[in-house]
């Protein structure tokens, strides 16, 4: 299933700025980043738990926010993209 996690951790202090960097490194191990908070993981359930535990320890709930979106496995009518970045399908091989 595609998750879409999204999120803002204030940075105003030298932890929170470990925060944003450890929560952009959690991310990056199960998806591609789509933009600067934002990432697309291609996960199953327990992966999902995993990333979301992760996550959930690192944040400052008082300070940080996360949001994680279930795009499910059929997400390719659910996205349309324009700009730049183009869409990276996260199933498609990351060596070319």
């Amino acid at each position: 299933m595609l998750m879409l996690v999204t999120y803002d951790v204030n940075t105003e202090t030298a932890a929170g700025k470990r925060r944003l960097r450890k929560v952009a490194n959690v991310c990056i191990k199960y998806g591609i980043r789509a933009q600067n908070s934002v990432f697309e993981c291609d996960v199953d359930a327990s992966q999902y738990k995993l990333l979301k535990h992760d996550i959930l320890e690192i944040i400052d709930p008082s300070a940080d926010s996360v949001r994680f979106y279930n795009l499910g496995n059929h997400y390719s009518n659910k996205i349309e993209h324009f700009g730049t970045k183009p869409f990276k399908d996260p199933e498609a091989p990351l060596i070319y």
